[in-house]
């Protein structure tokens, strides 16, 4: 008798195969979510080199795009050379130095006017500090002496809560001192460690610009291996739109907060605020956070100048919201566009969540991922809209009370109570009796 091979029993194996691993796994990750965070994060230290290296070639695809077909392949046409797969990479190869060489030379000119300028003002801050806050102090004695109600309130608020304070530091902070020592120590080696992971990401960021045509194309092989043609090229226009919201949203707000860092510097420059590169600096970084980056960036600024001079910093504040409103209304739209497709809600629901799970670098990407999420769900959704023939658009939906047999939509309208005369019962009335 000859056996005869079934592909149905191959593909019931399989899928038994994968329930069960399935269900294992499910059972370890409920029953055991330490050791399984704890391989996550050892696995993820393991790889950081690597995932440094994938960011950096991210990061610089762009600018390496540019520079090869605006600049470096004009070249090759111009001297007629000829597009062999050895001259490509050549050109690779070149095009590849020229980017690292031009990202290089703007980060050492930019880090070389800023970096001495803010060790300055932090010794400056450092060594007179004590002047400072004599100065802050004067300041409040003065407000609080003309102010006699403010200055029952504040003696009121340092009876009450002066003796809590001092038991605080003396049975919660002094205690713990060795601790933030050695949180210190560890802070430190960690930063050159994550130097180190940097140096070999930047190594690797060559090797993938190098080859990155090569590993699309394999990842697009495996996309086409693994679904039918339909299915994969749905997949590969997905990562596209990923691609384009990620890379359109960080890229436009790096850029974003560049020029809001020179409009302040230039601002605080000419009103004389003190410390104006320092604080500049401070708003231009902490502006890549979405939403909450200007005012992240402002407090400690505004505490910074107000230990100056406390009319300055009514002036900083003032000028840090006229700067912020110019960049939501004018230049972040400008620049950014609609690259996320997210309203005001979403863009702060989804800083306050990812930024809550993964701190400061969550509220940076937190927003591109939720925006392909919500693109996700929009997709999935209008989808099936259209499968029962409804349509796709926001509108109809806002006012609707029902959807009949025949697709109207019928408006909503709210009963309209009817005021009883004297003496007279209504239906309510006599269902509530």
């Amino acid at each position: 008798m000859k056996f005869r091979f079934d592909k149905k029993y191959l593909y019931w194996g399989i899928t038994a195969f994968l329930v069960i691993a399935a269900s294992i796994l499910f059972y370890y990750i409920l029953f055991h979510s330490s050791r399984f965070s704890n391989s996550i994060h050892a696995f993820i230290r393991i790889a950081m080199p690597i995932i440094d290296g994938f960011v950096l070639a991210y990061l610089i695809a762009p600018v390496l795009n540019q520079i090869e077909g605006k600049v470096i392949k004009p070249l090759y046409l111009k001297a007629k050379v000829p597009m062999t797969p050895k001259n490509k990479r050549r050109m690779r190869g070149f095009s590849i130095l020229v980017t690292i060489v031009l990202i290089l030379i703007v980060l050492y000119e930019f880090f070389s006017l800023v970096i001495p300028e803010v060790i300055r003002s932090i010794q400056s801050i450092i060594f007179q500090f004590p002047v400072y806050v004599n100065n802050l102090t004067a300041w409040a004695l003065g407000l609080m002496k003309n102010n006699p109600e403010l200055e029952k309130v504040v003696d009121d608020l340092l009876d009450r809560y002066s003796a809590r304070i001092l038991e605080y530091f003396n049975t919660n902070l002094l205690p713990h001192i060795n601790d933030l020592i050695k949180t210190l120590s560890l802070s430190v080696i960690g930063i050159f460690k994550a130097m180190w992971n940097f140096i070999i990401g930047f190594i690797i960021s060559i090797y993938l610009l190098g080859s990155k045509e090569k590993f699309a194309g394999q990842a697009k092989k495996i996309a086409y291996a693994l679904f039918d043609r339909k299915g994969g090229n749905e997949l590969i226009t997905n990562f596209r739109f990923i691609h384009s919201t990620f890379i359109g949203f960080i890229g436009g707000k790096i850029i974003d907060s560049i020029i809001i860092g020179v409009i302040c510097f230039i601002c605080t420059s000419i009103i004389d605020t003190p410390y104006a590169l320092l604080v500049s600096v401070i708003v231009g970084v902490t502006n890549v956070i979405p939403f909450f980056g200007p005012y992240i960036g402002a407090i400690p600024s505004t505490f910074l100048v107000l230990m100056v001079d406390p009319k300055q910093a009514l002036y900083f504040v003032i000028l840090i919201l006229i700067i912020q409103q110019f960049d939501g209304n004018i230049l972040g739209p400008k620049i950014l566009g609609d690259s996320t497709g997210l309203s005001g809600f979403w863009v702060i629901f989804a800083i306050t969540i990812f930024g809550g799970l993964f701190g400061v670098l969550g509220m940076v990407v937190g927003v591109p991922i939720f925006a392909v999420f919500y693109a996700g769900v929009k997709s999935v959704v209008n989808r099936l809209l259209r499968k029962k023939e409804l349509p796709t658009q926001i509108q109809p939906y806002m006012t609707v009370g029902q959807i009949n047999e025949e697709k109207v939509f019928t408006e909503y309208v709210p009963p309209v109570k009817k005021r009883k005369k004297h003496g007279e019962t209504t239906s309510a009335d006599t269902a509530e009796k």
